[in-house]
């Protein structure tokens, strides 16, 4: 079973974001609560947290811009 790893959607306004960095590898372990990406939206840069434990597979590019629910990665 996997899990997606979405765009949140951070303030009232927020309809997308730039994806500005990966902090985990592609194919590496991460854990649930652990910083997995920065996004840059409405001046500010946020960490997410990875939702879930298991091996990330990135789906998206940073320095790109997407919309609130877009699937960014998936966790396995």
């Amino acid at each position: 079973m996997s899990t997606e790893v979405l765009l949140p959607k951070i303030g009232f306004s927020m309809n997308d974001a730039v994806l500005s960095q990966w902090l985990i590898d592609d194919g590496a372990q991460v854990v649930a609560g652990q910083p997995l990406y920065s996004i840059e939206s409405d001046k500010s840069v946020q960490e997410i947290e990875s939702p879930a434990t298991g091996t990330l597979r990135v789906l998206a590019a940073v320095g790109e811009t997407y919309t609130v629910g877009t699937v960014l990665a998936e966790i396995v």
